[in-house]
């Protein structure tokens, strides 16, 4: 393994594909078993399982990344969110076989202490606000916040918030790409 930095206190087991660029901060503990894209930065204190991180992700500090989590490109974790792996855990039976798989499609942030629920999608450039409880699957730009969670309106690929007009268009103010709003979903234009 080469072209990426690991602080002399992380712990990167045999077997970990970690791709080039990728910064790994101090006391992260990578499983053998993760992999890791290009360009990521893993802020301290963070653990990956045997999970499958994309090109460009930023892990802040304190989140672990159980089996079973797929972080597609460009994903946002904020510092100390939550993934669970098992719907009901009980430290006296074993539950490793009933994990569920989350997904978080490209582009989406997940604020600070949000707590995702084990077998939901996050879809593309959705936005999760901070300490929001995920119970269920998240439509793509979708802006949720809350507990449990509840859609508030949608957001652009940049994170701003989208309003739309009487025919279901809307601007990025950043980008100023454009994206219609059809059937409770959102496009790009």
């Amino acid at each position: 393994m080469s072209g990426f930095f690991s602080h002399p206190t992380a712990i990167i087991e045999k077997g970990a594909r970690i791709g080039s660029g990728t910064k790994i901060w101090h006391w992260v503990h990578v499983m053998g078993n993760a992999k890791i894209g290009n360009n990521c930065v893993l802020g301290q204190n963070v653990f990956v399982g045997k999970a499958l991180l994309g090109n460009n992700v930023r892990i802040q500090n304190n989140v672990s990344i159980y089996d079973e989590v797929q972080l597609e490109d460009d994903v946002f974790c904020g510092p100390s969110m939550v993934f669970t792996n098992v719907i009901n855990p009980r430290s006296h039976i074993q539950r490793k076989d009933e994990y569920k798989k989350t997904t978080v499609r490209k582009g989406a942030s997940i604020g600070a202490n949000v707590t995702i629920i084990c077998g939901n999608e996050i879809g593309e450039y959705a936005f999760i606000g901070a300490g929001a409880v995920i119970t269920k699957s998240v439509k793509a730009f979708s802006l949720v916040i809350g507990n449990p969670g509840r859609h508030i309106g949608w957001v652009s690929k940049a994170g701003h918030r989208l309003i739309f007009d009487e025919n279901g268009s809307a601007i990025c103010p950043e980008t100023k790409e454009k994206y219609k709003l059809k059937e409770n979903s959102v496009h790009p234009v």
